[in-house]
């Protein structure tokens, strides 16, 4: 049976000052989706080296396939270093070239893509132009399309950024990314009228901007829906935003309305950073205490 959500995108290993976790969004959501009980499939590339054997066993024990994950000879796998002096807002530096940024198209890999419902993609992993051909490529077989925008400076460009948009049904983006992208046209920081301008010149379904601790807020046909954050102690938000769109997608998929999605997906990005590190196991019955609390 081919798995309804296809993700694609870096897999790599957050240099933490208390040690190694293993991250990237993609990789992240994909994890998440597993641990809320879907199985989606996950396409990347990771190196021959001891880091890479690492990564593939620990998505092996985490029960997600390593089917499309590739293993190239010639790049190690990424690394990112990460800065935790503010636990709110992450810093990052991701070294480059890597593994991930040499994924190779194959036929097998496009008839997933094809047959599957959904098709997840951020914007981290075409900075390179061989992973950018290949997602290029794989966008053009898919069905319903969703970006996570994921701006990491130097590591994207604007018409890349317009590219992937164009390409989207659902996007995904956080406060400070809505900010910069309507800034491109000249779009007032008011939120609201900044996703209207950004659907309407994409066409897309649906909007979807994380706020951090303040929640997050849906534009689709409907109009907008808004949630409010849960008061949480912070560990860290690594991972946090992944586990929002798990969630969220699987609620949307599952055909349950904006507010149920979003109610169930910021409180598990708010559970997600009360741990430390990405992608900790969020139980349905550690979710419905949370909420009833």
């Amino acid at each position: 049976m081919t798995p309804a959500i296809v993700i694609f995108g870096e897999m790599l290993w957050d240099m933490l000052p208390s040690g190694k976790q293993p991250g990237g969004a993609p990789m992240n959501v994909a994890i998440h989706l597993k641990n809320f009980g879907l199985n989606p499939a996950f396409i990347s590339r990771v190196g021959t080296d001891d880091l890479g054997v690492e990564l593939t066993d620990y998505l092996n024990r985490k029960g997600l396939s390593t089917e499309y994950v590739q293993i190239g000879e010639t790049h190690l796998t990424g690394i990112v270093k990460v800065n935790l002096t503010d636990k709110t807002e992450v810093a990052y530096k991701i070294v480059q070239p890597v593994a991930w940024d040499y994924i190779q198209p194959d036929q097998k890999m496009t008839e997933l893509v094809e047959n599957s419902e959904v098709f997840l993609y951020g914007s981290l992993a075409v900075r390179n132009q061989q992973t950018k051909e290949t997602l290029y490529s794989l966008l053009e077989k898919a069905r319903l399309k969703v970006f996570d925008v994921n701006l990491r400076p130097p590591h994207y460009d604007r018409a890349t950024i317009e590219y992937l948009m164009g390409k989207a049904d659902i996007v995904k983006v956080n406060e400070h990314e809505l900010s910069i992208v309507a800034g491109w046209y000249g779009i007032l920081p008011d939120t609201q009228t900044q996703m209207k301008f950004l659907a309407d010149k994409f066409d897309l379904r649906m909007i979807c901007l994380t706020l951090g601790a303040a929640g997050a807020m849906v534009l689709d046909a409907d109009g907008f829906t808004s949630q409010g954050g849960y008061e949480v102690e912070v560990q860290d938000t690594i991972g946090s935003g992944d586990s929002f769109l798990a969630m969220f997608l699987k609620h949307i998929l599952a055909g349950s309305s904006v507010v149920t999605a979003l109610k169930n997906a910021c409180a598990v990005g708010a559970l997600v950073a009360t741990y430390q590190g990405a992608t900790p196991s969020i139980s349905e019955y550690e979710l419905e205490k949370f909420l009833s609390n």
